[in-house]
């Protein structure tokens, strides 16, 4: 895809986000609408993967730490034609396969069920380690929250990558600012968040702008040239990004859309991707 064509999706991305929490009267659109770019970014031009076989053996794999925002993940999936789009409404209603967050033995492409925060970069990290261990060269990719790097469990589970030299992980932290309770450095500051990794033995590298499509491709062709060591890609991104009241707003975190605030999220979308198709 070039970067127009990745820009139109991840604008059609961020629809499916806002009409499935919308739906679903819950959920956590702001960190789902700030990752929108790198979903993107991984499942149409990054990983190995084929929506027509969801589980062959040397897929790459992902791993959404950040459990919570299953509606990016989820609407992601469906444009890549793992299930419908049309079943991104039924998302937390009884009886949907989509659930509040990612269940490996229900939904098309998922790879671990996760939202316990600071768990699933452990998952990823024994991904990592069983393609080392077996020969294989699927590449193992996962996505934390920067609020959700508080987690201990984070950084037992970096410490045993960087040891391990795990170069065929990616540790992506969503650095948007914003966490459940406010502002990530005025709960508990995880900064310097490179400067961390890099003490685990990371290589490490800052992304300016995490909503920036050419910055993001710079950054995995950097992770994928690294040899010898696993890569950390800290980004900054807008939480809420597209919608104008929820651009910065950790109101939004985990709430949802009513239908007011939904007509205004979609015509600010609509207009985004009009604009896009001027181009």
């Amino acid at each position: 895809m070039n970067k127009l064509e990745l820009q139109k999706t991840a604008n059609e991305i961020r629809k499916g986000i806002v009409t499935a929490v919308h739906s679903a009267k819950a959920g956590h659109p702001g960190g789902s609408l700030s990752a929108a770019d790198l979903f993107t970014y991984l499942y149409f031009e990054e990983m190995n993967i084929d929506p027509k076989d969801p589980k062959k053996a040397d897929r790459d794999r992902f791993v959404l730490s950040k459990g919570h925002t299953a509606p990016g993940l989820y609407s992601t999936l469906a444009q890549r034609g793992y299930f419908p789009v049309e079943d991104l409404v039924t998302l937390r209603h009884i009886g949907s396969y989509l659930q509040g967050h990612p269940d490996m033995k229900h939904i098309p492409g998922v790879d671990m069920s996760s939202g316990s925060l600071g768990q699933g970069i452990s998952a990823a990290v024994g991904m990592a380690l069983s393609a080392k261990m077996s020969g294989e060269d699927y590449r193992v990719y996962t996505l934390l929250g920067d609020g959700e790097i508080q987690e201990g469990q984070v950084w037992e589970a970096s410490m045993f990558a960087g040891h391990r030299k795990l170069d065929n992980l990616v540790v992506i932290v969503d650095n948007n600012g914003l966490q459940i309770d406010g502002a990530i450095d005025d709960v508990c500051s995880p900064y310097p968040i490179d400067k961390k990794f890099e003490a685990f033995n990371f290589h490490v590298i800052n992304v300016a702008d995490g909503n920036d499509f050419d910055q993001l491709a710079a950054a995995f062709a950097e992770a994928k040239a690294t040899k010898g060591m696993p890569t950390a890609i800290i980004m900054k991104t807008v939480k809420g990004k597209g919608v104008s009241f929820m651009e910065n707003n950790v109101a939004w975190h985990g709430a949802a859309p009513n239908d007011e605030q939904y007509a205004v999220a979609m015509e600010d979308l609509k207009k985004v991707g009009e604009a896009l198709c001027q181009k």
